[in-house]
């Protein structure tokens, strides 16, 4: 059976990166007589200058894009009907709080390590977009390795020291330099390129194509 390698760039404070991925997770499944599926989650931050309080994320998307809040509350509201056919919790998307999700990103690549790196990042989706909790706070993260089954002791040791920060760093610098300015983004076999979160029979279709 044929491997298909599929590097996901992603950002925990995306929606359409947890929408994409449940997408993509459905079209898997539907292929899984014909392809083995590697995942492999790489780091992207959409603030990655955010530091001290976080802001209402309505007025702070529409500061960033130049919207109204009464556009961006529609397509959030939008963003919840589709989450909700995919089984994910997005009840808390318009309540959440603006950012830093660094050390976030340092915790998956940890997860992957311990196997649970899909899981590590679908617990930090539920908490943010479902519970609205901050997801640059230490306790919210810990909740989640504790979800996921992982040693809470060791990812506190983890987020106290710099560990996979150079990682994240790196990764990111890549991504950016081969001109991906949005996630989620999609690459399959390190060589085609599938931008956002495509519909299940989209990506069907495209991963057939290319593997054909």
């Amino acid at each position: 059976m044929k491997n298909i390698q599929i590097d996901i760039v992603s950002d925990i404070a995306c929606p359409w990166c947890a929408i994409g991925y449940a997408r993509l997770e459905k079209a898997m499944q539907q292929l899984a007589s014909e392809f083995k599926f590697t995942v492999e989650w790489r780091a992207f931050e959409l603030n990655p200058d955010h530091s001290g309080e976080g802001e209402p994320i309505l007025p702070a998307l529409a500061k960033k894009y130049g919207r109204s809040e009464e556009e961006l509350h529609a397509t959030q509201a939008q963003m919840m009907t589709i989450a909700r056919t995919l089984g994910l919790n997005f009840e808390k998307i318009q309540q959440r709080l603006t950012c830093n999700t660094f050390d976030a990103h340092r915790l998956v690549k940890w997860a992957r390590e311990e196997g649970k790196q899909t899981e590590m990042k679908q617990a930090l989706f539920e908490v943010y977009f479902g519970e609205a909790r901050v997801v640059s706070d230490q306790d919210v993260l810990l909740a989640c390795v504790e979800a996921i089954g992982l040693d809470t002791t060791k990812a506190k040791q983890l987020l106290e020291s710099d560990q996979y920060a150079a990682k994240v760093r790196e990764e990111e610098a890549t991504y950016q330099q081969a001109g991906i300015t949005s996630v989620p983004a999609f690459i399959i076999n390190n060589k085609h390129l599938i931008s956002g979160a495509q519909e299940t029979a989209t990506f069907v279709q495209v991963l057939r194509e290319l593997n054909a």
